[in-house]
């Protein structure tokens, strides 16, 4: 998700010096592309249920601000103890949490089956199914439930803004278990707590045809019954599912590397800040495919409208505020590659993402980091790897994340010499794709492509 500035201001400046600035008055601190990466297994062999696919029908109401329909998630047990329950995470509630007796949950799931329902907990963000008996290590099984969605009324990545619905952590998905056990982070508004397994995806989206609805996957239109139209999509080996709903204008394209953009926009959206979006949302696909590896799902959907605040990531699919100078279109591209492709724990480690979002980000635009960084850091126990916990309680130091982490990207970059950092994304997004990343697994790559001992740098930088 992003907030700060991340894009070039309208007179081009380049604003990445400036982020000193704005540490200083808080307190703080081209290669070829990848034809074919391998899926990385090494990170995810633990991590558990895998091998996930939800299929899923819903019928929207008129203006798209209720949703009702089915789910059903086919998994796998990945490790080696047999699995006796899964967690579905209603992430939507989590601004929400329990709700009021006149004022339900906005996400509720019911008729479970495949298993047997316990209580919600965690503010009503996570429901415990039990499996009707363990499944040993590579048995595969299935749950299936009702699932009810109300649109809050906010103007939030889960949300609305006008006639428009943002369906963004709407659609219950299952949490993961891993060597630290089952991940049932709570809900925090200030970032992401989320983390999944790359999973597929089969929608059936039922709609008033009045209404577009731009979706994570490869999508297409057939007629429903009268007054109404289905939108369908598919989605492999992706990390969440997203989609919008509303008047929408629409334009499609296709980058000079095959990828189809979609955009999709309200009619009070500054037309500039369109144009602008579709023009470094194309540049930018086909950029970090050559840097990172190629974008493999063959579509993006570019969401555009006046007054949502910043932007949001989802795969295949982004939320952005638009102004006459654009929006963090590029910034949340690079997401597709950090956080969608190599994915990694949201909550407990978002810099992995969004620093290295930002960075990419920066590169993009040539922004100047010669003179970006500052040694004065709030706090001795003030790191750039700190969890979601840490951030959640100190939201005045969370924009770290996205000025020291980048700048800290770009110093290492000096350290290693810009082709040897070049080679190092590309062989980590490639070793990781669609597998799961950590700072260790981070730290050990990057020391592995230079003879220098890399220790004094993680210190200095609060890498940890």
């Amino acid at each position: 998700m992003s907030s700060l500035p991340v894009r070039p201001s309208r007179t081009g400046r380049r604003l990445f010096v400036g982020l000193v600035a704005l540490l200083a008055a808080t307190g703080a601190t081209a290669a070829d592309a990848v034809t074919a990466p391998k899926a990385n297994s090494s990170k995810s062999k633990s991590a558990t249920p895998d091998r996930l696919r939800y299929d899923v029908t819903l019928r929207g109401n008129a203006d798209g601000s209720r949703w009702t329909g089915h789910q059903r998630v086919t998994f796998r047990n990945a490790s080696d103890r047999p699995l006796h329950e899964v967690y579905v995470r209603l992430w939507g509630n989590g601004d929400d949490k329990c709700g009021t007796p006149g004022k339900p949950s906005p996400i509720r799931v019911t008729k479970v089956s495949g298993g047997t329902a316990g209580q919600l907990t965690v503010n009503c963000t996570a429901l415990r199914i039990s499996l009707p008996k363990p499944l040993a290590r590579g048995e595969r099984t299935a749950v299936a439930f009702d699932v009810s969605i109300t649109v809050p009324e906010r103007n939030a990545r889960f949300g609305r803004e006008g006639a428009f619905r943002f369906l963004g952590n709407a659609l219950p998905v299952l949490a993961v278990h891993d060597a630290k056990g089952w991940h049932l982070d709570p809900y925090v508004a200030t970032g992401e707590s989320f983390y999944a397994l790359a999973s597929d995806f089969r929608a059936r989206i039922d709609h008033p045809a009045a209404l577009k609805v731009p979706a994570t996957g490869r999508t297409w239109t057939s007629p429903g019954k009268p007054g109404r139209t289905v939108t369908h999509s598919v989605a492999h080996r992706v990390r969440d599912f997203a989609w919008a709903a509303g008047p929408f204008r629409t334009a499609t394209e296709t980058t000079p590397g095959g990828v189809r953009v979609k955009s999709y926009w309200a009619p009070n959206t500054p037309a500039a800040g369109v144009r602008l979006n579709r023009k470094d949302g194309i540049a930018a696909v086909d950029r970090f495919g050559k840097e990172f590896g190629r974008y493999p799902y063959g579509e993006i959907d570019l969401v555009m409208t006046k007054e949502f605040g910043g932007g949001m990531e989802y795969p295949g699919l982004v939320l952005l505020g638009t102004t006459e100078e654009g929006s963090a279109v590029v910034h949340e591209v690079a997401h597709q590659w950090w956080y969608g492709i190599v994915g990694n724990d949201e909550y407990g480690a978002p810099w992995l993402d969004e620093s290295f979002a930002q960075y990419a980000n920066a590169r993009f635009y040539g922004w100047d980091t010669s003179d970006c960084w500052s040694d004065d850091w709030p706090s001795e126990s003030t790191a750039l790897t700190n969890s979601m916990a840490y951030w959640a309680k100190h939201r005045d130091e969370y924009h770290l994340v996205y000025t020291a982490g980048p700048c800290a990207l770009a110093r290492l970059e000096d350290t290693l010499g810009a082709d040897t950092m070049a080679r190092l994304l590309k062989r980590y997004a490639r070793d990781h794709w669609y597998g799961l990343s950590t700072t260790a697994d981070f730290k050990k790559a990057a020391q592995s492509v230079t003879d220098k001992d890399l220790g004094p740098f993680w210190e200095r930088y609060r890498i940890r």
